[in-house]
């Protein structure tokens, strides 16, 4: 009676986190996006109630705390609201069928728009007017970054900022001027929503360590009762990946500050099972002023994030037992995992482990070091070069709008085919198809990136490569020999 009572009890906070912080950030409804949450929980709870509680359950029900926090994920990135949606969401206007939005200029205000190209920087042909867009066709006359500038500071001069401008790129690479309404928050003291931050982090800390002891195998309700302070040991495990999170997520919101786009605070998602949480993210309201801003904003959460991970990664290893290898052992399995499974993880071990590690053995992680392969593994999701992920981002601002999509595309299919050798991406693979393939532009979104960003770009998808690729047999058995 006790654990259906505390079902009942965390069905209804979840319900209330998902409602105040996530509602905002998708289209996917509250009830579904609970339900998807609770499943494991409901399918425990009717186990519980039938075979009582010292039963342990089957596989199936064990496999759901895997896959629901996937397909949430999914979910909520499938109805992902664009900021503007974000806004409309969290302002909750009690109009049900607002009226069509008027024009973006008269006919008579085309003189003036016009003579915000001059000649010299881009010669204006044509100008396109849509109902909520304003396409100006020309030929460049002048470096992206000149005529970008120019046309934005005069545009400004003429309209103040009633208008953004982004210079891209056509599928024909033609570059061409978009003007698209500029709608800020209406009221910019609530978009920031730390609080609600401070709310989800706190939760996110309170899920992450009831995991933690999960982990260790030390989670009892009647000791839980009894000695409380039995919550320090899932501590480790907690305070690790939220410092992993909290990091990623605060270099992202400082890159977005430095080049004065509009963040939102970080939402941190937990969930009451599991790994206690699926990761955090934070909300960019406003596109990217140039590609080189975008490049940095996509770069350096997961490089921070890594940098976090590794050293707590090499701690929890060198803590953790060596076990045999057996049939069970995996990649996911933290009591039998096999580090051959990545090439990254299987060199750190190797390295940190020296000889007591063979080719016919596998660790029993520390929690620690669970932590650690949470944070390699949130890194490389988002290293993925697709769409609004850090990945997608990258390789937008290197190769362009469309040469990002193509490359995107081309990740999707390669996932997929992993997905066939080795299960585990499976999952990755559904998140990546749904997912859209092309990122939002930035507002200069020709001028390419210097040198060092381009390697550093190469390296970071080598870094990817590292993570989620296994050890090829071959240098498998030449590692594990010495």
């Amino acid at each position: 009676m006790t654990f259906v009572l505390l079902s009942i009890l965390l069905g209804i906070l979840t319900y209330w986190v998902i409602s105040r912080g996530v509602s905002t950030m998708t289209r996917s409804p509250v009830w579904l996006l609970w339900l998807i949450v609770m499943t494991p929980i409901l399918a425990l709870t009717v186990w519980v109630l039938r075979y009582g509680r010292n039963t342990p359950p089957n596989l199936s029900i064990l496999g759901l705390f895997v896959i629901c926090p996937l397909v949430y994920t999914w979910v909520v990135l499938l109805g992902r609201r664009s900021p503007a949606e974000i806004g409309a969401a969290v302002e909750k206007p009690l109009r049900q069928a607002p009226p069509p939005p008027p024009p973006l200029m008269e006919r008579e205000e085309e003189a003036r728009l016009r003579a915000c190209f001059p000649w010299s920087v881009y010669f204006l042909q044509t100008i396109e007017c849509r109902q909520q867009v304003m396409v100006c066709r020309g030929r460049l006359k002048a470096t992206a970054a000149v005529a970008h500038s120019t046309v934005q500071q005069n545009v400004r001069s003429q309209f103040g900022e009633q208008f953004l401008v982004v210079l891209q790129t056509e599928r024909n690479g033609h570059p061409v001027f978009t003007l698209v309404p500029n709608r800020p928050p209406s009221n910019p003291s609530q978009g920031s929503g730390w609080l609600l931050s401070l709310v989800l982090f706190v939760l996110t800390l309170g899920t992450t360590t009831l995991a933690g002891l999960l982990l260790v195998g030390d989670l009892s309700f009647s000791a839980l009762r009894a000695q409380p302070i039995i919550l320090v040991k899932g501590l480790g495990y907690s305070l690790t990946v939220m410092l992993i999170l909290s990091v990623r997520e605060l270099m992202h919101y400082a890159t977005a500050r430095h080049y004065n786009i509009a963040a939102a605070a970080p939402v941190f998602i937990p969930v009451p099972y599991f790994l206690g949480t699926v990761g955090a993210f934070v909300s960019i309201k406003s596109p990217a002023p140039n590609r080189r801003a975008l490049f940095d904003l996509g770069l350096t959460g997961p490089l921070a994030g890594f940098m976090v991970s590794l050293p707590i990664l090499i701690w929890g290893v060198a803590h953790s037992q060596v076990v045999p290898l057996t049939a069970e052992s995996g990649l996911f399995n933290f009591q039998s995992l096999d580090p051959k499974g990545s090439i990254l993880l299987a060199l750190l071990s190797k390295w940190v482990l020296g000889g007591s590690l063979q080719l016919d053995q596998a660790l029993d992680l520390h929690s620690v070091a669970i932590a650690g392969c949470l944070g390699l593994v949130l890194t490389a999701l988002n290293l993925m070069p697709v769409g609004q992920l850090d990945g997608g981002h990258i390789v937008h601002a290197m190769y362009g709008r469309w040469g990002g999509a193509a490359i995107g595309n081309i990740a999707r299919v390669l996932v997929a085919a992993m997905a066939f050798i080795q299960s585990a991406y499976l999952l990755w693979a559904l998140l990546l198809i749904f997912m859209p393939s092309r990122d939002d532009p930035a507002l200069d979104d020709i001028s390419e990136l210097d040198g060092v960003r381009d390697v550093l770009g190469l390296m970071a998808m080598a870094l990817l490569v590292l993570i989620i690729l296994p050890m090829p047999q071959t240098l498998s058995a030449l590692l594990f020999s010495t």
